[in-house]
């Protein structure tokens, strides 16, 4: 396993866990949300694309299958497709199984779906706040100026300010640094107010120093 390289191995690993996503996707489970925890969505603005590139596979698959006239290259090509549609079905649901994550202690676990997954303790957190930006296409961009936009359907619309940068692995494996982090959410104001009021009730009562 080690002579394959650290792309693929990372690709097939994604492909696995995506696939996988199907079993909880189907009994309405979310991955690793603790009780106590908010589960923040983030599928909204891509969850009509995705349905779109789904019905747009299906008819090419049906297509496909009523032109094609030599039957090798017409069972190659609908596995393919099938295949295909699979995936990107596949890809939904682990990002609905796998949501953002407010702990109950103020932490925040930022994810898209089995491709990118970090974990922010809450003493790490300075601020956070509603702020709707669109960033370029990618999926994760970090910017030079130590900013990781982690973006859904081209938009991010929380950013959380942090005391200390944080270490994060892209999804084919290379690492990056960050001081500070966007990212969507469906319902933002939710978002924040749940970062806020943890990390409020987590702070020491002043009242309560010793005199």
């Amino acid at each position: 396993m080690s002579r394959v390289p650290l792309v693929a191995r990372r690709l097939l690993m994604h492909e696995a866990r995506a696939l996988h996503s199907f079993g909880p996707w189907v009994l309405r489970r979310r991955h690793q949300v603790p009780e106590g925890a908010l589960a923040v969505p983030y599928t909204g603005p891509q969850t009509a694309m995705m349905y779109g590139m789904i019905f747009v596979s299906v008819i090419e698959t049906v297509g496909l299958a009523l032109i094609i006239p030599w039957p090798v290259v017409h069972a190659i090509t609908l596995v393919i497709d099938v295949y295909g549609v699979v995936l990107v079905l596949a890809l939904h649901a682990a990002c609905v199984v796998r949501p953002h994550v407010v702990g109950s202690d103020g932490s925040l676990r930022i994810r898209y779906g089995a491709l990118f997954d970090l974990r922010i303790p809450a003493a790490t957190i300075a601020a956070a706040r509603v702020d709707r930006r669109y960033p370029d296409a990618r999926l994760v961009r970090l910017g030079p100026d130590g900013v990781l936009d982690l973006a859904v359907g081209s938009q991010t619309t929380v950013t959380v300010e942090l005391t200390e940068p944080v270490t994060f692995v892209r999804p084919l494996g290379r690492q990056g640094v960050a001081h500070t982090l966007r990212f969507h959410a469906d319902d933002p104001r939710e978002a924040v107010a749940a970062l806020t009021r943890a990390r409020r009730e987590a702070a020491p009562d002043p009242s309560a120093a010793p005199q």
